[in-house]
């Protein structure tokens, strides 16, 4: 088994052109776009997907209002301004990092799972792909 390997620091440069032309050329090709901004390899292969998987990445704050008593403590340690003056969660600027949920004294506060994108397992005609696209802004949970 042979395994080729294309990766660039910079976009733009016809990485995702040439893994199309040398998936053309090879027998019993297995494809992974592992680009977390522009996978795009599925857009020049167009392959059927056969399983689709929901990915979370980072997590998010959810609020409850009933037992929020707006004491202003999440807004005050939230480095991320991702809680606004009238106690609305801005979901494009929260990190997930949890000082709101271990600050807040009444529990109203929690960290969920965000949806961050989906992964899935597709065919070529060239062989079996995997690839993933995250929704705009997203990127994936720490480990």
């Amino acid at each position: 088994m042979k395994q080729l390997t294309i990766i660039s620091g910079k976009g733009g440069t016809g990485k995702t052109t040439i893994t199309a032309a040398f998936a053309s050329l090879a027998e019993n090709a297995v494809l992974a776009d592992c680009d977390v901004d522009a996978p795009d390899l599925h857009l020049i292969l167009k392959p059927g997907i056969q399983e689709t998987v929901e990915y979370s990445g980072l997590k998010i704050v959810s609020k409850d209002n009933e037992k929020c008593i707006e004491c202003g403590k999440c807004t005050e340690y939230c480095r991320f301004d991702a809680i606004d003056d009238d106690f609305n969660i801005v979901n494009e600027r929260c990190e997930g990092c949890g000082v709101c949920e271990f600050v807040c004294p009444v529990r109203a506060i929690h960290l969920v799972d965000r949806k961050s994108g989906f992964a899935y397992l597709s065919e070529t005609r060239f062989g079996p792909m995997s690839h993933a696209i995250l929704n705009t802004a997203e990127e994936p949970q720490a480990n």
